[in-house]
C-alpha cells in the first residue's frame, strides 16, 4: 500500500508540476493591446476580394489608413448601393469602431481584449446610434482573423429583437 500511494503521490506532483509549467507559458504570452490591434489593421490596407467570388465588383472591402496613421477606414461593397463603411480607431486603451450601416444605423463596437489575440480580434457591442438594440437589427458583434498578409477572415453577427439572428462570414484575400 505505501508503494501505492508513493506513486500516486509522485504522479500528482508530475501533473501538479506540468499544469503550473503550462500556465507559466500561457501567462508570458504577448496580449494584444489598442496599439496592436490597430497596427495589424493598417496591414491590411489595400483592395480585398471575396474567395467566393473574385470576380464579383460588389464583393469587395477596401482599406485606407487615414487622418495621420490614426484611423482605419474600411469600405464595404463600394461603389454599390449596399457600400458600408466602419472606423477604427483608438480610444484611451481600446480599439473602437463604428459601423455606419446601408440600413442607416451606426453600431458602435469594441475590442474584448479578454479574448482576441494578434491574429484575432474581437468585436462586442457597446450601443449605437438610430437604433433600439433589443428591438432593431443590427451588427452586434464580429471578429477578423488574420491569416497571412494575403488572407484574413471577417465574421459579422446580426441581431433582431434582442437575440442572434445570423452571421456573415467573409472570407478575403488581398487583390
Amino acid at each position: 500500500m505505501g508503494s501505492g500511494r508513493a506513486m500516486l503521490t509522485v504522479f500528482a506532483l508530475g501533473v501538479f508540476g506540468v499544469l503550473t509549467v503550462t500556465g507559466v507559458f500561457a501567462a508570458d504570452e504577448p496580449k494584444v493591446d489598442a496599439k496592436t490591434a490597430l497596427a495589424k489593421l493598417k496591414g491590411l490596407a489595400g483592395e480585398w476580394v471575396n474567395e467566393a467570388a473574385p470576380g464579383d465588383p460588389s464583393q469587395k472591402i477596401v482599406y485606407r489608413v487615414i487622418s495621420n496613421g490614426t484611423v482605419v477606414m474600411e469600405t464595404l461593397f463600394p461603389n454599390t448601393t449596399h457600400e458600408m463603411v466602419s472606423m477604427y480607431m483608438i480610444d484611451g486603451d481600446e480599439l473602437r469602431m463604428t459601423h455606419y450601416c446601408a440600413s442607416g444605423n451606426q453600431p458602435k463596437l469594441k475590442v474584448d481584449f479578454k479574448i482576441s489575440s494578434a491574429d484575432k480580434l474581437e468585436f462586442a457591442f457597446e450601443g449605437g446610434t438610430n437604433l433600439d438594440a433589443s428591438k432593431d437589427m443590427h451588427m452586434h458583434s464580429g471578429r477578423i482573423v488574420f491569416k497571412d498578409k494575403n488572407h484574413m477572415e471577417t465574421e459579422w453577427d446580426g441581431y433582431l429583437g434582442g437575440k442572434k439572428t445570423g452571421s456573415q462570414r467573409f472570407s478575403m484575400q488581398r487583390n
